[in-house]
């Protein structure tokens, strides 16, 4: 079994201690580092490349929320789990638009605390029984509409996930843009994460198959 490292974030040093000790009783699972605030939870999680985040939403100065829009602009491979007590609909919808993979509230029993990691580890989006309630009622109230394909990248994400279509290079394209090639890397991994799709072979097909280049 490939263990999976973990770091946890919440000002609540108790909390934190109780939440280390059940998960270092589960086989597979290791925490590798605590935050208690969102700037140490951004240097930790260059730091240490967690596998996941154990992210709660109310913490000093920066919140969560804000602290995992961050994270993923910088590492789209670290997924991160939403652990709070919200459960509010704003809360649960900023979250995933941040880039949060899973919603889990503190309450929640430990067996499915531990599953839930364990799903956003393998890349799955988790959401606990009132988070997915909500994102549920979200969906069933929209009415269909003429959006454009893939509404969560940005207008630049667009143009370059356009480019990659086209099969251009990230240097072709750093170029074209008049970017640095690192910039260009960042947006194509950015791009990758928010399609869900393994690689740039992949993020070529959902491009062609919503009519993109």
């Amino acid at each position: 079994m490939e263990t999976i490292s973990i770091l946890i974030v919440d000002d609540h040093p108790v909390f934190r201690s109780g939440l280390r000790l059940l998960l270092e009783l589960q086989p597979g699972l290791l925490v590798v580092g605590e935050a208690g605030t969102a700037e140490d939870a951004l240097r930790l999680a260059s730091e240490l490349q967690p596998d996941v985040i154990l992210m709660d939403i109310q913490l000093p100065a920066m919140n969560g929320i804000e602290a995992t829009r961050r994270i993923k602009a910088i590492n789209p491979r670290i997924q991160i789990l939403m652990l709070t007590m919200f459960q509010d609909d704003d809360s649960v919808f900023a979250a995933v638009r941040a880039g949060a993979q899973g919603y889990v509230l503190k309450g929640s029993s430990e067996d499915e605390i531990v599953r839930s990691i364990r799903g956003v580890a393998r890349g799955e989006a988790i959401f606990g029984s009132g988070a997915a309630e909500r994102v549920l009622r979200f969906f069933a109230l929209q009415r269909p509409t003429h959006s454009p394909a893939f509404p969560e990248l940005t207008t630049r994400e667009r143009e370059i996930l356009e480019l990659i279509a086209q099969r251009l290079s990230n240097g072709a394209i750093a170029q074209r843009l008049e970017l640095s090639p690192k910039t260009v890397r960042n947006y194509v991994s950015n791009i990758i994460s928010k399609l869900q799709v393994a690689d740039r072979s992949e993020a070529i097909w959902a491009a062609k198959n919503a009519g993109i280049g």
